[in-house]
Parts: structure tokens; C-alpha cells; sequence
């Protein structure tokens, strides 16, 4: 096990910085004695995303991740899909003596949180709730997932084949990042532009929003706290919450990214629903 310390801002304090088998994390807030927070980015994104937000919830500890084909686990890859990764969550939060959690995701992430919360039944651990902020919930057809799955397909062959830059200005002009100005789009273009293809090519190809079992159901009868992060311009997500009566808070000024666009009123927004439930 690697440690290393350092500080974010003159507010992050007692940061850990920890390479462990296999995803690396970080550790912040370690002298708080709370329930953790387990911070989950999407893709192309790194734990490092969070840190605004991490910051403005530091009554809490926190346990930030950078997912496999990411950030400082860029090395690290999986083959088993969400299975594997909810797996690999599992193992992440034993070895750093995580048991009382919740669990906070953005898209991909937020994915991850939902099937995790959905599937796991793991007596190790108590999973409080989960805050999922632009993570879809599934798709109902067999039809549906196999046309994400070509869909996706081609996402994965232009990571791999074509360069960064190249893709990432497509990437950002999907419908779901219509909310983005100009400005804002190349400014995650150039956040984005030092990720490896291979590496992203590898997890979205495992973790495409074809292969995802239709979660909805389950969501609904779940027995944690629940809550949809969702940006007031985001019209694709709020519509999936109305549809499926999903639980929501509506983050004002904000779009698919609110924690990126809006970080004061998602951190108040999460501050106030994790204050519900003590």
C-alpha cells in the first residue's frame, strides 16, 4: 500500500492519497467521526471532480475514487461489466475499513450507484442511501439496450482509433450537453484531453448503458434514502424522473454537470437531504 499526502485547498484538510490493488482513492477528512461518503465521477471525469463539493460537505469523510481506465487508475481495467465493478466498489470500501456509507454519483457513477444499491447484499456494510445526479436508470427493451450497444460501439472505436481531441469535440455535442456554452465546452474538452482512449474505450465498452439491467422497479421499492440530483436545464433527466416517479431535487442554474455548473447549490442540496436522515 502507497500513502502520500496532499492538500487540495486551505480547506481540505487531512487528505490521504492511497494506491490500493487496484483503483486509487482518496481519503478526506479522515479525523471526522461520520458516516462516509463514497464519491463516484463519470466518465472521462477522475475523482478530482469532486473535490469542490467534497470541500462544501466536510462535516463528513470522504472516500473519492477514481474509477478503472481513469484518473490514477488509468492502468487498471475490468472485463465483467457492472458486476465486477460493483465487485470491485465492494472490496474498495472493506480494505479502507469502510462499512457505513453513502453513496454519491454523477452519470456514469451515478449508474454504478443505482445497480450497486439495487444489487448488493453485502452484510459487511451498511449502505445508507444513495444521491444519483445524472445517471440513467436503465432502458426497458431488449431493442433499446442493443441500440445503445451499437450506439456506444462506435464511441469505443473512435477512443481507440482516433485522436482525443478529435472525439472529445463530438463528444460534447451529443444532446445531452446542450445546456453547455461554447466557453464551458472547451473548457472540459481541455479537462478531458489527457485521458487515454484504450483506457476509456475499455470502460464504456463494459459498462455502456446497453449492458445495465433495467433498474427502475427495484429503484422504486428500495429500502435506503434515494434522491435525484437533477440541473434545472437537464430536460433529458428530469423527464426520466417524472416518467418513473423517481424522488428529485432540482438544482437551480444548472444542466446535465450541476455539481460542475452549480457546485454551491449541489453541495447545499446534498448537505440538506444527508441532514434528513441524521
Amino acid at each position: 500500500m502507497k500513502l502520500a499526502c496532499q492538500i487540495f485547498n486551505a480547506e481540505a484538510v487531512n487528505v490521504e492519497a492511497v494506491n490500493v490493488e487496484a483503483v486509487n482513492v482518496e481519503a478526506v477528512n479522515v479525523d471526522r467521526k461520520s458516516t462516509w461518503l463514497v464519491w463516484l465521477h463519470g466518465l472521462l471525469g477522475s475523482g478530482n471532480d469532486w473535490l469542490p463539493i467534497v470541500n462544501a460537505c466536510n462535516q463528513y469523510t470522504s472516500l473519492v475514487i477514481d474509477f478503472p481506465g481513469h484518473g490514477n487508475s488509468a492502468d487498471i481495467t475490468i472485463t465483467g461489466g457492472f458486476a465486477e465493478m460493483s465487485k470491485l466498489l465492494n472490496e474498495t470500501l472493506l480494505v479502507h475499513q469502510v462499512h457505513d456509507y453513502w453513496l454519491i454519483g454523477y452519470s456514469l457513477g451515478g449508474r454504478i450507484a443505482m445497480y450497486h444499491a439495487t444489487q448488493n447484499h453485502n452484510n459487511q456494510q451498511r449502505l445508507r442511501g444513495i444521491l444519483v445526479e445524472g445517471g440513467n436508470p436503465g432502458l426497458f427493451s431488449q431493442q433499446e439496450r442493443d441500440a445503445r450497444l451499437l450506439h456506444d460501439r462506435r464511441w469505443v472505436q473512435r477512443f481507440r482509433e482516433e485522436p482525443m481531441l478529435e472525439v472529445l469535440a463530438d463528444w460534447y455535442q451529443q444532446p445531452v450537453f446542450a445546456d453547455l456554452s461554447p466557453e464551458q465546452r472547451l473548457r472540459f474538452i481541455h479537462l478531458r484531453r489527457q485521458n487515454r482512449g484504450s483506457s476509456i474505450a475499455g470502460m464504456l465498452e463494459n459498462t455502456s448503458l446497453g449492458h445495465q439491467p433495467w433498474l427502475v422497479p427495484a429503484l422504486q421499492k428500495l429500502a435506503v434514502p434515494f434522491v435525484y440530483l437533477c440541473g434545472e436545464h437537464d430536460q433529458k433527466f428530469k423527464e426520466i424522473v417524472k416518467q418513473y416517479a423517481l424522488p428529485s431535487k432540482i438544482i437551480p442554474q444548472a444542466g446535465h454537470n450541476a455539481h460542475s455548473s452549480n457546485p454551491a447549490g449541489f453541495s447545499a442540496a446534498v448537505n440538506h437531504f444527508l441532514s434528513l436522515f441524521g
